[in-house]
């Protein structure tokens, strides 16, 4: 953070760092870059900016407390409802009314961007909160959302402390969830908190969204526009440092199954290996991974390997001394914007196809290809949108510099609010690092500097009085 001016007095939050303690590099961010080149970026601090800043910095140990108290509710998929509880307490405590929106698997089966599904989601809630317009009509609509769910923090024996419980040490604090993206909620509701605290009037509605099941489909952002949520821009509060999120992947879920033959391992007959056969299928969706790779369109040009395949998961076999007759592998690979999913289905099934085709002999039956989860298609956004650059323009006079903007090889839920309902959207959010491994954490200056970015950037577009 930068020093405060002689006008107004000099700000009364400590920074919570201890003295030497390593924080993240200067202006740190997540991913490949792209200069900001807006006149936003070259204002600077007004006497106003800096009384919304200090009325945000004035709530870092809320900040602090909810966000630890959230990851230490273990939301994996399924057991979202301890941590959404969290959410709707601390929604009340801001004066505002939070709103189940509940899932409906038959409403999202019948949407073409809702991933497939085959888990329960019965009586699954996000939580919604609505803080109206009290100044004026002038400014533009906005939602923040972050998402409750968090993944697996398996093997647990490679963690130092149990991961569902948050500690702190030297300014970062630890445990699942922490960075992706727990944190990213508590920047939403501090901001929320201080400006409210601050007795500010909106000039337009800003929307507060926690939602389920981010990390496997993004059917809870969805359920969200389905209930008719909407805002003139969204911003996802994603742990991406300083940067702002314009450009992401498009992300597909697949298993292969693959029948062999069982039989006993000490008998020379006619048995075949499925997993030794799914391997196969590993090496011939490689291919697929580097033909992917070869070429990438800007600005994924810029990484040397921007489409990953990764074996995420293999279940086949169920005694050491039998060759095993099943074997079901999962999969996740990435699309650029502007693939079509269809299209890259396609390619895989004549690969598994091609696979059998080789060698029908040894299949008991043709390999399937088999879908669930995440199914959606890349997003981005023009460079010089409005809330790029008014994003931008809040990052830079409050830091000093202007923030990066980040194409990702992820994906998020700014890809669900821009394809389903042409809400315009980009990520930006506190600085952290592992996400989804082993010693999760994040820089909670980050998270106070996160919110107070967040606070300008409500001022200068929904407009506050």
């Amino acid at each position: 953070m930068q020093d405060l001016p002689d006008d107004p007095a000099p700000s009364t939050w400590e920074d919570p760092i201890a003295a030497g303690a390593e924080g993240p590099p200067e202006f740190a961010h997540a991913g490949l870059s792209f200069p900001v080149l807006h006149e936003e970026a070259a204002a600077e601090m007004a006497a106003e900016d800096w009384a919304l800043t200090e009325a945000i910095a004035a709530e870092a140990g809320w900040m602090q407390e909810i966000l630890a108290r959230l990851v230490e509710k273990p939301t994996t998929l399924g057991n979202e409802e301890p941590g959404q509880a969290v959410v709707r307490e601390a929604i009340r405590e801001l004066d505002l009314d939070p709103v189940d929106v509940v899932m409906d698997a038959e409403a999202l089966r019948a949407h073409p961007l809702a991933s497939p599904f085959d888990w329960d989601v019965d009586g699954k809630a996000n939580v919604v909160a609505l803080w109206e317009p009290e100044g004026g009509t002038d400014g533009r609509s906005l939602i923040l959302n972050g998402h409750i769910d968090v993944v697996s923090p398996e093997p647990r024996s490679q963690w130092r402390r149990d991961p569902f419980v948050a500690h702190v040490e030297d300014g970062w604090l630890y445990g699942r969830g922490a960075a992706d993206m727990k944190c990213g909620l508590a920047a939403i509701l501090g901001a929320i908190k201080g400006l409210r605290a601050a007795g500010v009037r909106l000039h337009a509605p800003v929307t507060v969204e926690s939602v389920v099941e981010e990390e496997c489909t993004g059917n809870g952002t969805l359920q969200t526009i389905l209930a008719g949520y909407g805002g003139d821009a969204a911003v996802i509060a994603e742990p991406f440092g300083a940067a702002i999120t314009t450009s992401q992947v498009g992300v597909l879920w697949f298993q292969v199954k693959i029948e062999g033959v069982a039989g006993h391992a000490a008998a020379d007959g006619h048995a075949v290996n499925a997993i030794e056969e799914s391997l196969k299928t590993i090496q011939a969706l490689r291919v697929l991974e580097a033909e992917l790779n070869a070429d990438p369109p800007p600005p994924y040009d810029a990484y040397r390997h921007p489409i990953g395949l990764n074996v995420g998961t293999i279940h086949g076999g169920d005694w050491a001394s039998t060759v095993p007759g099943e074997c079901v592998t999962g999969y996740r690979i990435a699309l650029y914007p502007g693939m079509r999913v269809r299209d890259l289905q396609h390619r895989i099934e004549a690969i598994v196809a091609g696979i059998a085709a080789d060698d029908p002999a040894l299949f008991a039956s043709p390999p399937q290809v088999v879908y669930g989860g995440f199914r959606c298609e890349g997003y981005q956004i023009e460079q010089d949108h409005p809330v790029v650059t008014t994003l931008s323009g809040a990052y830079a006079r409050h830091v000093g510099a202007p923030p990066a903007l980040v194409a990702t090889t992820s994906t998020t839920d700014a890809r669900m609010f821009g394809t389903a309902a042409d809400i315009p959207s980009v990520c930006f959010g506190p600085y952290a690092e592992e996400a989804h491994g082993v010693g999760e954490r994040v820089y909670l200056p980050g998270v106070v500097q996160a919110a107070q970015v967040l606070g300008l950037f409500i001022r200068d577009w929904c407009g506050l009085s």
